[in-house]
């Protein structure tokens, strides 16, 4: 039951987050495409992989969701803070891996580039210490409970 509801929310959390970064900083912004190293083309298409892939995740964490209420067993604080934790974790591996490690696109092309980056990856962090919240507060309950 609880790993059901830490699933769901993990995966639409990775999913709004993807969909947040493909349509804030791929479409309306146009910072970058989620590969930046060839043409146009080649960038557009393969921002559109990735929206598939975040909206594969949401859909996924949704239907996980819709099982866990049927069976009256989803645990609201639980969901949200692995809600928070998978859009987190999302995000810095977005920062970490795919910007400096593999460097298949950076956040923008300036001079200054690591203001971005920081508010970036601890943007990240905080998502990821209110779902650690979150999920410990959804603990304690359980136990006081218990």
């Amino acid at each position: 039951m609880k790993k059901r509801n830490i699933w769901s929310g993990i995966l639409f959390g990775i999913g709004v987050m993807g969909f947040i970064d493909e349509l804030v900083f791929h479409q309306l912004l146009q910072w970058h495409h989620f590969y930046d190293w060839s043409t146009t083309e080649v960038g557009i298409f393969a921002d559109g992989l990735f929206n598939a892939f975040a909206w594969f995740a949401t859909i996924g964490g949704l239907f996980l969701l819709a099982d866990l209420k049927r069976q009256q067993i989803f645990q609201r604080t639980r969901w949200w803070g692995a809600v928070f934790l998978g859009a987190g974790v999302f995000q810095l591996f977005d920062g970490i891996v795919l910007h400096k490690i593999l460097r298949v696109h950076q956040i923008r092309y300036v001079d200054n580039l690591i203001v971005y980056d920081l508010v970036w990856n601890i943007g990240s962090i905080i998502l990821i210490i209110i779902g650690i919240l979150l999920l410990r507060k959804a603990t304690q309950h359980e136990v006081k409970e218990g």
